[in-house]
């Protein structure tokens, strides 16, 4: 049987040294088929062409390319996926770890069910030093997410998917299905929520292997992903979002879903976590995220 190459996609911005922690967790891969795609958006300096250079010298498997100008992190998320050829691919973050088993386990998974459009391992959540801890956003993640490992389909998934239990560095994506879709350029922050709905409102399925943890994901306060949840602009987003799903629901006659998007309650929870800690680093946020609390315009 042919083995299921699979594509690692890495837009980069960011601190080196994560990243170095990173690329070292694809490199200790028990599973072998893969190429690594390294897409630099322009970070300052030398190190990062050098180190991937040097990589790249003795394993033909690590590609690494440069953007000649910032394209932002979306149009470079696009870009990544526009240049996927492999069968799947998975979108890496720069500062999170796969675990030895990741690729392994996603390919024992793949050949069991045949093709599939998304794939969810259960991940562990890293601080800034690597240590295991599991934060209050990250217990409620636990709480929504579906309670059993296995294939999921139809409004169920959708509006559950809806309210961000799952983690985006560790999705693996079928190719075709996700160069399809693409990301939606008008979205920086849910992009990859969006595609993922599109996915299964079309008929698509995720595999939740919730039984087997085989990713750390970095959560820590100096992250894009915290930064703009602070600031205010993830809810902002994330309130666009929610209007538009609610109206494609219930155009498929997805009413629960519809009603899910309405409220997003858990997207409003997520902003109520994070007041304590605006108001010791940046007051000025407190009253937008309290305006997202409340569900106002």
């Amino acid at each position: 049987m042919e083995e299921l190459k699979i594509d690692v996609l890495f837009p980069f911005y960011g601190d080196v040294e994560l990243m170095k922690i990173a690329v070292q967790s694809v490199l200790d891969q028990t599973y072998q088929n893969w190429e690594l795609h390294v897409y630099d958006d322009g970070n300052p300096g030398e190190e990062t062409a050098e180190f991937f250079n040097k990589i790249g010298e003795s394993d033909a498997r690590v590609h690494y390319s440069r953007n000649e100008t910032n394209l932002g992190a979306n149009r470079n998320y696009e870009k990544a996926i526009e240049n996927a050829c492999a069968p799947y691919f998975v979108m890496m973050g720069a500062d999170d770890k796969m675990h030895p088993n990741f690729l392994a386990r996603f390919v024992e998974v793949q050949r069991s069910y045949g093709s599939l459009e998304m794939y969810q391992p259960m991940v562990n959540i890293i601080d800034e030093h690597g240590t295991s801890y599991l934060p209050l956003t990250d217990r409620v993640k636990r709480f929504i997410m579906p309670s059993r490992a296995g294939l999921y389909a139809g409004e169920l998934i959708a509006e559950s998917y809806i309210s961000g239990w799952h983690y985006f560095p560790s999705i693996i994506w079928n190719t075709r299905v996700a160069q399809q879709f693409g990301f939606d350029e008008k979205y920086n922050i849910v992009q990859d929520v969006d595609l993922g709905v599109k996915i299964l409102q079309r008929g698509g399925s995720l595999y939740f292997d919730k039984n087997y943890t085989t990713f750390s994901y970095r959560r820590h306060l100096a992250s894009d992903s915290m930064q703009a949840a602070l600031d205010g602009r993830r809810f902002q987003e994330e309130k666009n979002f929610f209007v538009a799903k609610e109206a494609e629901f219930r155009q498929l006659g997805w009413n629960l879903a519809a009603k899910k998007a309405k409220k997003h309650y858990y997207s409003r929870l997520h902003a109520l976590f994070l007041v304590p800690l605006a108001l010791r680093t940046d007051r000025k946020q407190v009253r937008k995220l309290i305006r997202h609390i409340l569900n106002h315009d």
